[in-house]
C-alpha cells in the first residue's frame, strides 16, 4: 500500500489538492507540499488548518522550498519526505522534470495537463506523442505507474468516455466534451487558472473528426447549448489537451471539445490578442530586460485564487455521447455541475480549481489502496473508471448520467488542415 504524498506546486489547484489529501490522510500518510515560493505552500497549510480538515492529527502536513526544473533536488525531496506518491499540480512547463525525479526516486507520477515548452504552443497532435509517451517504456521498464491528465478535462471526461464505451455503446459516432463557466468573479477580467497557460490554449484549435486531425481557427466555430442546471450558453470549438490521448484509446469517429466564452471575454481577448500582449514570444525592453508579454499580462490580471471569495453561479461539464447500443440509437449526456460558493464553504476555493484538484487526490486513493497501481504509464481511459466516478461521487464532484438528452448539433467543421 503506498503512502506519503509530495504535491508539487502551491496554486488554487494545489489549494484544493492539499485540502482532500488531508481529509483523507488516514489512506494517504504525510503531505508535503513544495514549491518555488515556500510561503505560499505555507499559506495553504493554514487554510487546511483553519478548516480543520487534517482528519489523523498524528499524520503530518508540511512544506518544503523546490526548483520543480531541478531533477535532482526533486529526486531528494522525495526521498527525504519518503513520498511514494507526487501529485504534480505545478505549471506544465515542469511535467518532464517531476516526470523524471519519479522516475529516478521510484515514485508514483501524476499530473493534470500536457506538457508544455515555453517556446511551443499548441504542438501538433498527438501531442503526448511529444515527451510523455516517449517516457513509456521506462516507466513499465522500472514498474512506475503514472497517470497522465488527472484533473477534471482533462481526466474525469476522459473516465467518462471508458465509462461508456464498456457499458452505453456497442459503437460510438461521436463524443462532444463541453465546459462551461456560468459564473461570475465581479472581476472586469481575469482567468480561472493560470493566465499564462491558459491564453495559450487559444493560438489554433486541433480536433479529431471523421478519425482524423483537423485544424480550424480559434473561437471560430460556435455552438449554444442549454446544459443542465445552468441554462443555455454558448460554447466554441478548441484544442484540448485529452483529445490527444482519447483519439487513441477510445474507438470513436469523431472526439470534439467546446468551451464557454462569454461576448465580454472574447472581446477583451481579442483586444489583447491584436496589441500582442498575449504573444508567448520574448521581447527585449529598454533596460536590456527579456520577458514575453505574456507573462507581463499575467503579472497585471488578479490571481485566480484571489477570485475564490467572492465567486457565485456553478460550472458545468459533461460529454455528449452518440452512438448505438443493441444495435439502437443511443444519446447520453454525463456531466457533473460544481457550485463556486459552495467549494469555497468548503476548501476555500472556486470551482475551477476545485473540479481540477478532486480528482488526483481521488486518483491516489486508489493508487494508495492498489486498485490504480498499475506498475506503467496509462492516460485516464486506461483505467477502470467505475472505482473512480464512485470516490468522486462521495467527494464532492457527483457524476449525473442524462439519456435522451437535449440535442448538441454540431455545424460540419471544415479542416484548415489535415493530418
Amino acid at each position: 500500500m503506498k503512502k506519503n504524498v509530495l504535491i508539487v506546486g502551491a496554486g488554487g489547484v494545489a489549494h484544493v489538492v492539499a485540502h482532500k489529501c488531508a481529509m483523507n490522510n488516514d489512506v494517504l500518510g504525510d503531505i508535503c507540499i513544495a514549491s518555488r515560493t515556500q510561503q505560499k505552500c505555507d499559506e495553504i497549510i493554514e487554510s487546511v488548518m483553519r478548516k480543520n480538515h487534517l482528519k489523523d492529527s498524528s499524520k503530518k502536513i508540511y512544506s518544503r522550498q523546490v526548483n520543480a526544473l531541478d531533477v535532482p533536488s526533486l529526486v531528494d525531496l522525495i526521498k527525504d519526505t519518503q513520498s511514494e506518491i507526487v501529485i504534480n499540480v505545478g505549471q506544465s512547463y515542469i511535467n518532464m522534470s517531476v516526470l523524471e525525479a519519479c522516475i529516478e526516486a521510484g515514485a508514483v507520477y501524476m499530473d493534470t495537463a500536457i506538457h508544455e515548452e515555453p517556446d511551443k504552443v499548441c504542438e501538433n497532435p498527438p501531442w503526448y506523442a511529444n515527451y510523455e509517451w516517449k517516457r513509456k517504456e521506462r516507466c513499465a521498464e522500472k514498474g512506475i505507474t503514472a497517470i497522465l491528465g488527472i484533473g477534471f478535462d482533462p481526466g474525469v471526461v476522459n473516465a467518462w468516455c471508458a465509462l461508456a464505451q464498456k457499458e452505453y455503446f456497442d459503437t460510438i459516432d461521436t463524443i462532444d466534451i463541453l465546459d462551461v463557466n456560468a459564473g461570475s468573479h465581479g472581476k472586469y477580467f481575469a482567468t480561472n487558472f493560470d493566465p499564462e497557460i491558459n491564453f495559450r490554449e487559444f493560438k489554433k484549435v486541433w480536433t479529431w473528426v471523421d478519425r482524423k486531425w483537423v485544424l480550424q481557427d480559434v473561437h471560430s466555430i460556435k455552438v449554444d447549448y442549454d446544459f443542465p442546471v445552468v441554462g443555455s450558453c454558448p460554447v466554441y470549438l478548441t484544442g484540448h489537451d485529452e483529445l490527444h490521448s482519447l483519439s487513441k484509446n477510445i474507438d470513436a469517429n469523431s472526439i470534439r471539445f467546446w468551451m464557454g466564452f462569454g461576448d465580454h471575454y472574447l472581446n477583451v481577448f481579442s483586444v489583447l490578442s491584436n496589441i500582442g500582449l498575449t504573444s508567448e514570444v520574448p521581447l527585449t525592453i529598454s533596460d536590456g530586460v527579456e520577458i514575453s508579454p505574456l507573462q507581463v499580462l499575467k503579472a497585471l490580471l488578479p490571481d485566480p485564487s484571489s477570485l475564490a471569495p467572492n465567486y457565485t453561479g456553478k460550472t458545468c461539464i459533461g460529454n455528449y455521447i452518440s452512438g448505438t447500443k443493441d444495435n439502437e440509437k443511443r444519446e447520453i449526456f454525463i456531466y457533473n455541475t460544481c457550485d463556486h460558493a459552495e467549494c469555497y464553504q468548503e476548501v476555500e476555493s472556486q470551482a475551477i480549481s476545485y473540479t481540477a484538484g478532486v480528482p488526483p487526490v481521488a486518483a491516489a486513493i486508489l493508487v494508495a489502496r492498489g486498485d490504480w497501481d498499475v506498475k506503467h504509464m496509462v492516460n485516464v481511459e486506461e483505467l477502470d473508471p467505475k472505482p473512480f466516478i464512485a470516490l468522486l461521487d462521495n467527494m464532492g464532484l457527483p457524476t449525473v448520467v442524462v439519456e435522451k438528452p437535449i440535442s448538441f448539433v454540431s455545424p460540419i467543421i471544415e479542416s484548415l488542415e489535415s493530418i
